[in-house]
């Protein structure tokens, strides 16, 4: 009975000790000065799909989760106003042209009548200094002309109006269909919808928010590193990420942005010890073409750990080394 507990205690020491060099083993990672890791979540760029004018919802073409390609049309505002505004103003744009024309009709036939009534002032001042012609018929013909001369001044001035008004109505005919254009709101990139934040039949203000799409090919990583080993990260620096989700699947990144401000910092920092409590952020960011690979797969908010090198030289554990084919 004796030999019995004394092989039991072996075994059990021996257990404890395979599991305490085990355990020193698959935890020296942490120890290791050249890596370094803190928690997170997956995030991604955001872009709110919203209205430029205040307008009422007709439809709606997207839900929540759905993927979309960039220009793809999302969501149709009533436009009947817009309409009604463009049919005016192409009418205005005719009636300016309709007045251009008359105006430059008109222009001829008062220069016609002008170089007549000029010819007649030139004939008689002419006779007036041979003292063959009255100072009263010279008179009347010299005004005669300058009247005719006004009215073709009236008259050109008369077509550059009318042409001002096409230039204005062609303005207002262009706002009006980019007003048009813009009641068509469409993505303006790849990505998932993440929330419809309005419904057709819905009056919304200049701005109104009517979707959130979220751009998947910009999903990153941001974690919080103290302030000696942030210092030590740099932009590009390897990163692998294990999502709590696929743990065993390390998914590759690189540093793309290390904060130059402390986060949780104390307004005053006095001692060393306070300035260890400092937490820098840093973002590690997935790369586009991997992200496009596996789009149908990529959730943001997903929490997880970012394990960064520190030593460019290191070799990483065999725990955060890439699978072939994974």
């Amino acid at each position: 009975m004796k030999k019995i507990i004394i092989i039991a205690a072996v075994i059990a020491v021996a257990a404890l000790g395979y599991y305490a060099v085990r355990n020193y083993i698959d935890n020296r990672i942490y120890r290791d000065p050249a890596f370094a890791h803190g928690n997170g979540r997956l995030e991604a760029t955001e872009v709110n799909i919203a209205t430029k004018l205040s307008e009422r919802i007709a439809a709606i073409h997207a839900n929540e989760g759905d993927f979309v390609k960039k220009g793809q049309v999302l969501v149709d505002m009533q436009t009947d106003v817009l309409k009604a505004e463009l049919a005016q103003a192409q009418a205005r744009k005719a009636q300016a042209v309709a007045a251009k024309t008359s105006a430059e009709a008109s222009v001829m036939e008062k220069k016609s009548s002008c170089a007549g009534a000029e010819k007649r002032y030139l004939r008689l001042k002419g006779l007036l200094q041979k003292s063959a012609a009255s100072e009263q018929e010279f008179e009347t013909a010299e005004t005669n002309y300058l009247s005719k001369k006004a009215e073709v001044a009236i008259a050109e001035a008369d077509v550059k109006a009318a042409a001002a008004n096409i230039l204005a109505a062609d303005a207002d005919i262009a706002r009006i269909k980019a007003d048009l254009q813009d009641s068509k709101l469409i993505a303006p990139q790849d990505g998932r919808i993440q929330y419809r934040i309005a419904e057709p039949g819905e009056v919304l203000a200049s701005g109104g928010k009517v979707l959130n799409l979220v751009d998947l090919s910009d999903v990153y990583m941001t974690f919080f590193l103290p302030e000696a080993t942030a210092g030590k990260v740099k932009i590009g620096a390897e990163v692998r990420i294990l999502l709590d989700a696929i743990p065993n699947i390390p998914i590759p990144a690189e540093v793309t942005f290390v904060s130059s401000v402390a986060q949780f910092t104390p307004k005053t920092v006095e001692t060393q010890i306070e300035r260890q409590k400092l937490m820098f952020r840093v973002k590690a960011r997935i790369k586009p073409e991997l992200l496009k690979k596996y789009i149908e797969y990529v959730k943001t908010g997903l929490p997880g750990v970012a394990w960064v090198k520190i030593n460019p030289d290191a070799q990483w554990p065999e725990f955060l080394k890439l699978r072939s084919g994974k």
